[in-house]
């Protein structure tokens, strides 16, 4: 077996060398013995579509694993900019290994497009099951949250903060487990950024007024969200995004009556434009909010070892299960013509 940091070449149809990067940790293992091959994936369905990429379930044909391919247009990526996003998400998803958080086992390149190879996670988005049940009830989004917390704060020890927290971007396993997914906006962090990134309702005050952001904005979506799972609509919502910033800015938050005094709390702790006294991100970190009086029943250590209960139990009858997944035409969307070297150069290292 290759040492995990080496990187192994390997020849594509074209002759054309490609390489393969071995994430850290779990991705080692999955890798060692195996160099994977665009010929010798199957392609079995398309479980996702978005600006300049599709997501496909595929099988391997030596091991018959499924995995999920992300394809991107290099044309669509550099017409939108969007270059340092992707080696950001390929930079920060090889080096992170955890429980509730997507892998990343092989990226490659040919003339038309970039590839990653991920896990397949079968049980689809959270965000279909909230759309389907109106809300969730406070067992199920203490939950959710919980295993949200312990990710997001293993991301956060390593410099890397995520900037994308939104139902869409959370898996589920087949046993009811968080994936988190899409590091398309996470960076690895010294100190702020100011790149204008997320989604509208979702998006913090700094970020708005461009004042530099750091991991507290994770904070203030995971705010959002826990307000989002337990109303069924999130706390600032507007027609435009206009009217959501402005309704971020004003913080104005009015809170369904249903909801639990404790729930309540944490919310308004983590929804604080003043970052320095946003929960979370104070001296004491995630620590602050695991001994928040609505996790007083939560048992920090058995949360990453996948040992609470999970709420939804998501119907897999087996690993290539898509029934979780929105239906997708498949058109003829490989038929792009190659693009110039100056700009298979940007990616070169992909």
């Amino acid at each position: 077996m290759a040492s995990p940091k080496a990187k192994c070449v390997l020849q594509n149809e074209a002759g054309k060398e490609c390489k393969v990067s071995p994430g850290k940790g779990e991705g080692e293992a999955a890798l060692g013995n195996r160099m994977y091959r665009l010929e010798e994936l199957e392609t079995v369905a398309t479980v996702g579509t978005g600006t300049f990429g599709r997501v496909f379930l595929v099988r391997d044909k030596h091991s018959r694993s499924f995995f999920a391919l992300k394809q991107m247009k290099i044309p669509d990526v550099i017409r939108l900019k969007q270059e340092t996003h992707v080696h950001n998400e390929k930079e920060v998803l090889s080096e992170v290994t955890h429980p509730f958080l997507i892998r990343l086992f092989w990226t490659h390149h040919d003339e038309r497009f970039l590839y990653m190879l991920l896990d397949y996670v079968p049980g689809g988005e959270l965000f279909s099951y909230l759309r389907t049940r109106g809300r969730f009830s406070n067992s199920a989004g203490l939950f959710y949250t919980s295993e949200i917390v312990v990710a997001i704060d293993y991301l956060h020890q390593r410099d890397i903060v995520y900037r994308d927290l939104k139902p869409e971007n959370i898996l589920l396993d087949a046993e009811g487990h968080i994936r988190l997914t899409d590091f398309g906006f996470a960076k690895k962090l010294s100190d702020r950024t100011w790149t204008l990134c997320g989604t509208p309702e979702y998006l913090a005050p700094e970020v708005i007024q461009s004042k530099g952001h750091g991991r507290a904005v994770d904070w203030w979506a995971l705010g959002i969200l826990v307000f989002e799972m337990l109303a069924g609509y999130p706390p600032f919502f507007d027609d435009n995004p206009f009217g959501i910033y402005q309704k971020i800015l004003a913080g104005k938050l009015e809170f369904p009556r249903h909801l639990d005094f404790y729930v309540k709390d944490l919310i308004k702790k983590f929804l604080v434009i003043d970052r320095a006294r946003r929960l979370g991100n104070m001296k004491n970190g995630a620590d602050d909010i695991k001994r928040h009086r609505w996790f007083k029943t939560v048992d920090w250590e058995a949360v990453p070892l996948r040992k609470l209960k999970p709420p939804i139990i998501p119907k897999v009858s087996h690993d290539g299960d898509t029934s979780n997944f929105d239906v997708y035409p498949e058109d003829d969307w490989k038929k792009d013509p190659p693009v110039p070297q100056k700009d298979l150069d940007l990616f070169k290292n992909f």
